[in-house]
């Protein structure tokens, strides 16, 4: 499969796990751990330079005391904002 060409949507994805991570006071090495992956590998999603598969999402989500439902819509709405963001700067 090929990586995403949507960057800014894994951009958005990144910064959600990092926010929801430290708002609840972990590491990346204690989510690692909730979720069992690697702490490598939340490092890579963090900085968007790694794009899960939806198994891992789930976890993720899980691993963040979210509904995979209420993770994505996180993403969703953080992407929305910077895209209207983007928008907004074109116009100018």
């Amino acid at each position: 499969m090929r990586p995403s060409k949507n960057v800014e949507l894994m951009q958005a994805m990144a910064v959600e796990i990092k926010v929801r991570r430290e708002e609840l006071a972990l590491t990346q090495e204690d989510l690692a751990g909730r979720v069992q992956l690697d702490r490598p590998y939340i490092s890579l999603m963090e900085v968007a330079r790694k794009q899960p598969t939806l198994s891992v999402l789930y976890k993720i989500a899980g691993g963040l005391e979210f509904t995979l439902a209420e993770f994505v819509e996180r993403v969703e709405q953080r992407y929305l904002r910077e895209q209207r963001k983007k928008a907004r700067a074109s116009n100018r």
